[in-house]
This record gives C-alpha cells, sequence and structure tokens, in this order.
C-alpha cells in the first residue's frame, strides 16, 4: 500500500507530460499552418500585382492599336 501514492503521484506527472506534449504538437501544427497561410497570401499578392501590370500593359497596346486606326 506504500506505493499507491507514488503511482497516483507518477500518474499525475504523466498526465501532466503528455498534456505538455500534445500542447507542444499542436503548437508545431499551428505555427506551420500559419506559414502556409503566410506564405500563401505572398503568392497571392504577387499574382494580383502581375495581374495588374498585365492589364495595365494591355490597356496601352489598346490605346496605341486606336490612336493609330483614328490618324489614318
Amino acid at each position: 500500500m506504500c506505493c499507491g501514492s507514488s503511482l497516483k503521484a507518477y500518474g499525475g506527472l504523466g498526465a501532466i507530460v503528455a498534456l505538455i506534449l500534445i500542447v507542444i504538437a499542436l503548437l508545431k501544427q499551428l505555427i506551420l499552418l500559419v506559414g502556409f497561410l503566410i506564405t500563401a497570401l505572398k503568392v497571392a499578392v504577387i499574382v494580383v500585382f502581375v495581374a495588374v501590370l498585365v492589364l495595365i500593359v494591355v490597356a496601352i497596346f489598346r490605346d496605341r492599336v486606336r490612336r493609330r486606326r483614328d490618324e489614318i
């Protein structure tokens, strides 16, 4: 019976250690998720920027073609 209290203490300690390990694992996953989302956001911003530049270039060429037709 003398070992019963120490087993309860070790059981409680094991539960605390297990809880800490679960929290660490979840935090790692959360950090990976946030990193992925930030990377996706950066890629989206770059894609939108390139799309706007392409639209500006297309608008400039259309205007030049339209001016050449009006001059003739």
